[in-house]
């Protein structure tokens, strides 16, 4: 381990490694043409354990601009559930807070809109922030006003020169994707107003451990969080957390509620206590919880490759369904290319007529499944395997059956 590197949050020195999927491209580096392969560029993905403030994080990371760009391929709205998950959140904001016509409402990383919308049909006066050109941009047809920039102090500091301050500051999968954390919260610190509440998804750690969640670490997750240690983040930032909630979304989530630490409005619900409680008893705190976690994803592999190695001798044909992020790391981490897997499908046109990066699967619509009746279906999105099974149900027509990877191979 080189010796400059340090945490990202606390500075200590990064010496204990979580997890070393060696080189990769950058997951959502979709290539255009198999002329693209020749000067396709790997980069280090190595995990560490920081013994002091427990957070897990990359060693190694590309500049934000090189992987948020205009061409980024993840547009939120192309998942059925993921639009229901939005929209029942903003019920649930309005219900408990009482947000109307005379609050503001900003998110962070905004993407194409796909959340905002429900609060703009609410008459709710919305503000998106998203790097992404490509995605601001079809937010902005939506009709959500959209800033196109990487959110922190100097932008947090800009926007309330301009009056643009929240009383519900939201940001859903976006705490994983940020460089610098203690930039990234001190902003929201200045852009939140003093009775103002903020909420936070992100991934949860303690399932990312339990059920051997690998696929889930790319470039672009920078952090991987446990409540603990979020909540660590933010109080050096003078955020405090007042609520906590357990979600289902990205294979198993947690959305947190905070406020300014000096504003008592909203009392420390129990379930706060209670999470740190779990997490200290699952070994959250302890080293070699995080040691061990290696010995789980050399299982997973060794389980999917002898799934489809199998399935060549049989001559049974896999193809996939989905072109996610975590997708790419399964596949590249796995050894997985065209030989095992013929290629994938992804409802998103943005992806389609692309290949995979790495793995080099080339990206159809999901009519390609219908038009050469697979027998086994590999769901890489493993997170939405019942909307999956329910949008592609033509396949038992035939016998075709879907298989999840994660936390184990199963045929469904």
């Amino acid at each position: 381990m080189d010796s400059e590197k340090n945490c990202r949050f606390c500075a200590a020195r990064l010496d204990t490694p979580f997890l070393d999927l060696h080189e990769m491209p950058l997951a959502n580096s979709y290539l255009k043409s198999e002329a693209a392969m020749k000067t396709e560029r790997s980069f280090p993905l190595r995990v560490f354990f920081c013994k002091e403030c427990h957070l897990v994080q990359l060693a190694d990371f590309s500049a934000a601009e090189k992987i948020f760009s205009e061409e980024y391929a993840y547009f939120s709205s192309f998942s059925t559930s993921w639009l229901k998950h939005a929209e029942n959140y903003v019920e649930l904001m309005v219900k408990r807070f009482g947000f109307g016509s005379s609050s503001q409402v900003i998110e962070i990383a905004s993407n194409d809109g796909y959340l905002l919308q429900y609060f703009k049909q609410k008459k709710i006066p919305v503000l998106g922030i998203e790097p992404s050109g490509g995605c601001a941009k079809a937010a902005v047809e939506k009709g959500i006003p959209s800033v196109v920039d990487f959110f922190g102090v100097r932008l947090a500091e800009k926007l309330k020169n301009e009056n643009k301050q929240a009383d519900l500051l939201l940001g859903n999968n976006v705490l994983a994707h940020v460089p610098d954390l203690n930039d990234f919260v001190a902003g929201m610190k200045i852009i939140l107003k003093p009775g103002g509440v903020i909420t936070m998804e992100f991934p949860h750690l303690l399932r990312l451990l339990q059920e051997g969640q690998f696929d889930t670490v790319y470039h672009e997750h920078f952090s991987y969080l446990s409540f603990t240690t979020a909540e660590k983040v933010f109080a050096k930032h003078g955020l405090a957390f007042f609520d906590v909630e357990e979600l289902s979304t990205h294979g198993g989530s947690l959305r947190i509620y905070g406020r300014h630490a000096s504003n008592s409005a909203h009392p420390v619900t129990p379930q706060v206590a209670r999470m740190r409680e779990r997490e200290a008893a699952e070994g959250l705190g302890r080293e070699k919880t995080y040691l061990d976690f290696g010995k789980k994803v050399e299982k997973i592999r060794e389980s999917l490759l002898k799934f489809l190695k199998d399935c060549k001798t049989r001559k049974k044909t896999v193809v996939g369904y989905g072109a996610p992020a975590k997708g790419n790391t399964l596949l590249n981490y796995c050894g997985v290319t065209t030989d095992l897997l013929q290629y994938t499908v992804d409802a998103s046109p943005h992806k389609q007529n692309h290949y995979l990066p790495g793995s080099h699967l080339p990206i159809y619509s999901p009519e390609k499944i219908r038009q050469t009746k697979p027998d086994y279906v590999l769901i890489l999105p493993w997170n939405l395997k019942d909307e999956i099974s329910r949008q592609m149900a033509c396949i038992s027509e035939w016998g075709g059956r879907f298989v999840i990877p994660i936390p184990e191979v199963k045929v469904l």
